[in-house]
């Protein structure tokens, strides 16, 4: 019998009583798409974000920059995690040089000056996760 009355307190707790409310997980049904910096132009696709839900925590955007793409360097105020699905993505930082393959991933940090490109002649996919959301405002783009 008292294992019996745990199961029952233990389903009215989460059933609210214990502050968990109960919801339906939100279905995300497109990203929307964001004007990208460098040349030739990239595609992003927002999926959470400020732009496509309103998201100011975090953003999540697949990304898919052609041969030859670079965009200016940068010294955001989030951190970014980039896991390269496709290609090969090259971090520069003040440190030097990194190239990240597809099945890697690379963490840049706030304050941290970068600059991204895909020089390869299969150029890159990958998907990039932010935290605070990326915005224009915050990611400090060199002149």
């Amino acid at each position: 019998m008292a294992h019996a009355n745990r199961l029952m307190t233990a389903a009215r707790c989460a059933a609210a009583v214990c502050g968990i409310l109960a919801s339906m997980p939100e279905l995300i049904r497109e990203p929307s798409r964001v004007t990208a910096a460098g040349e030739p132009p990239k595609l992003i696709d927002e999926y959470v974000g400020r732009v496509n839900t309103g998201q100011a925590g975090l953003s999540i955007a697949h990304m898919r920059s052609p041969a030859g793409w670079a965009e200016p360097g940068q010294r955001p105020e989030f951190d970014e995690y980039t896991i390269v699905l496709r290609g090969a993505l090259v971090v520069e930082s003040a440190e030097g040089e990194l190239t990240v393959q597809a099945g890697q991933a690379v963490h840049t940090r706030p304050g941290e000056w970068v600059r991204y490109s895909s020089p390869g002649a299969d150029g890159a996919e990958y998907i990039a996760v932010c935290v605070p959301a990326f915005s224009p405002d915050t990611v400090h783009r060199d002149d």
